[in-house]
């Protein structure tokens, strides 16, 4: 079985955090290409937050920017975004909800593409389809 992809989920806490919490479950799956390592966190990190995600993205394969309804106005995934471009950390755009209107990060660059979550979807984006 080919070694799992190290994922992190950049998401709106405030207003996506279920849906963060299905996006990860199937981690465990024995078919799953990846492997939750980390995400967002609302509990205030002491010091530069900032350069705690940086360092946490480096150890990372990939970012997942889960896209919901407010993540425009979701400073800390446009913040997180910035620095998975910053650290040359693979990432993409999916949407949270099917049915919804899923909005972009404001530092997301026009070209990014929001792609539908179905698990097709997610195994051929995480493995570098896009």
């Amino acid at each position: 079985m080919a070694t799992k992809k190290r994922v992190f989920i950049s998401f709106d806490v405030d207003h996506d955090k279920g849906t963060k919490e299905m996006l990860a479950g199937p981690a465990d799956l024995p078919d799953s290409p990846f492997e939750f390592k980390d995400a967002s966190v609302k509990e205030h990190l002491t010091g530069d937050w900032k350069e705690k995600v940086k360092r946490r993205m480096e150890n990372v394969d990939v970012v997942i920017v889960l896209c919901g309804e407010k993540t425009h106005a979701a400073s800390g995934v446009s913040a997180e975004l910035t620095i998975a471009k910053d650290t040359k950390t693979p990432y993409f755009l999916l949407a949270a909800y099917a049915d919804k209107n899923c909005t972009k990060p404001t530092s997301a660059a026009s070209e990014d593409k929001v792609y539908k979550w179905t698990w097709p979807n997610l195994k051929s984006l995480i493995g570098g389809s896009r």
